[in-house]
């Protein structure tokens, strides 16, 4: 794969914005190292142009009419390689390089097809799927883990649409119909739309959680429905005061200000935490959620998501320099995985001084290369961030510096994006986090050719 083309603009009228998105893609896709007849296309508005968005598409696929298949949604922002545009009418576009059978455009009136039990050789497969999901669709929790299992891997990608007005989805595959989605012109509301990928496309994603736990993990022992009512067999309201150091006796105000500005992370019960124990973050398996109520009676604390005993809790706040150190982080785990340094060799007398087990276990991981050999870095293609609405450029510390973290990390790479009502990764649906997928190039051939 090459370069993915990608375009970016503010205009007040969309037609201007799309001219001028068209002209950089159009510039790029003349350039030898970027993709020159790509056929996918990756749409994003700001929710200012929500009520143009049919004619908006039609324009894009009429001047690109190579690019037979695209999909996309609407944010309350968009993003673009080092760029964010918050709260004005804005359009991203990336155009991807991916083959024609490994990849395919679906939406809720053409939906991927369920794994049968003896699967067509032939057929495409989905392993990966790119997801557009609107919040106001019943059970969306369900309809992620259902849409998971029908791909290989389980893993999803994406977010939920965030609009002040309508909440677009766009979805066009083919020859700018897909089968079974009738007379529809590619624009939609409601359930879940998007791009499944095969086996042939290499990615990476990687979830950054936007805040800082403030006490211990904790594990459920008693609940009911939303409300958590024991915390290590201790009452759970107790355990959250003692947390944050705050009573309600007296004047609860200060204390209730405490407690508003105090968020849970959830882990399902029966899974091993990782983030928070690991690096003091929390960890993709970890979801984010609002403290409801308290319940003085039974000494319980209500969230914004059903529990059960046995689930793991951490108390949580938002927290920009931790926001900011785990967007870092995360961005270091991709440029490793595609281009891991040479590790270092360990020293004769380490087994001696107490450190060998360790360091032989280490190295023993690493991949092994010839003397003098280094790995060969992979190229990433393209990327799609997809943020909390909530996050974005104040939460960083100033305007497009949430993108400005990723540039800086992963260098000049192709981006586009846009800040959801809620983010999705693997089966399940976040909040205050951002996802973070790289598309790369295939890995080298050992033997070069």
């Amino acid at each position: 794969m090459k370069l993915f083309p990608t375009g970016h603009a503010t205009h007040p009228q969309w037609r201007m914005a799309a001219a001028l998105v068209l002209a950089q893609l159009r510039a790029q896709m003349a350039l030898p190292g970027y993709a020159a007849a790509p056929t996918l296309g990756l749409v994003y508005i700001t929710d200012h142009y929500a009520g143009d968005a049919r004619e908006l598409l039609d324009y894009l696929s009429s001047e690109l009419p190579e690019v037979t298949d695209w999909s996309g949604t609407v944010g309350v922002g968009v993003s673009a390689c080092n760029a964010e545009y918050f709260d004005e009418p804005a359009l991203s576009v990336m155009l991807l390089d991916v083959p024609a059978d490994q990849y395919r455009v679906f939406s809720g009136v053409a939906p991927l097809p369920a794994h049968p039990p003896h699967r067509d050789p032939g057929a495409f497969t989905a392993h990966t799927a790119l997801v557009h999901a609107d919040g106001t669709t019943p059970d969306l929790a369900g309809l992620l883990t259902e849409m998971a299992a029908r791909t290989e891997t389980g893993y999803l990608f994406g977010g939920v649409s965030a609009s002040r007005g309508a909440s677009v989805q766009f979805a066009v595959g083919g020859n700018g119909n897909i089968a079974g989605q009738g007379a529809a012109s590619g624009v939609f509301g409601g359930g879940l739309s998007g791009v499944a990928f095969g086996a042939g496309v290499s990615l990476l994603s990687r979830v950054t959680q936007g805040c800082q736990p403030v006490g211990p993990l904790h594990t459920i022992t008693q609940a009911q429905d939303n409300l958590v009512l024991e915390l290590d067999d201790e009452p759970a309201l107790d355990v959250l005061l003692d947390t944050l150091q705050v009573t309600l006796e007296g004047d609860p105000q200060p204390a209730l200000r405490m407690v508003r500005a105090t968020l849970a992370g959830l882990v399902d019960a029966g899974a091993q935490p990782q983030g928070q124990r690991r690096t003091g973050h929390f960890g993709a398996d970890t979801r984010v959620r609002h403290i409801i109520g308290l319940d003085g009676a039974r000494r319980g604390v209500a969230l914004a998501e059903p529990v059960e005993a046995g689930m793991h809790l951490a108390f949580c706040q938002r927290n920009v320099a931790a926001a900011r150190a785990d967007l870092m982080r995360i961005c270091a785990e991709i440029r490793e995985e595609l281009a891991p340094e040479e590790p270092e060799a360990a020293p004769l007398a380490s087994a001696a001084l107490g450190g060998g087990a360790a360091q032989r276990a280490a190295l023993a991981r690493a991949p092994q290369h010839a003397p003098g050999e280094r790995p060969t870095a992979r190229q990433i293609c393209g990327a799609v961030y997809v943020s909390c609405s909530g996050r974005g450029g104040p939460h960083f510390g100033g305007p497009s510096a949430e993108l400005q973290i990723v540039r800086h990390a992963l260098g000049e790479v192709p981006l586009v994006g846009f800040f959801a009502g809620g983010e999705i990764a693997h089966h399940h649906l976040y909040g205050y986090t951002g996802v973070l997928t790289v598309f790369v190039d295939a890995a080298p051939d050992p033997a070069g050719r």
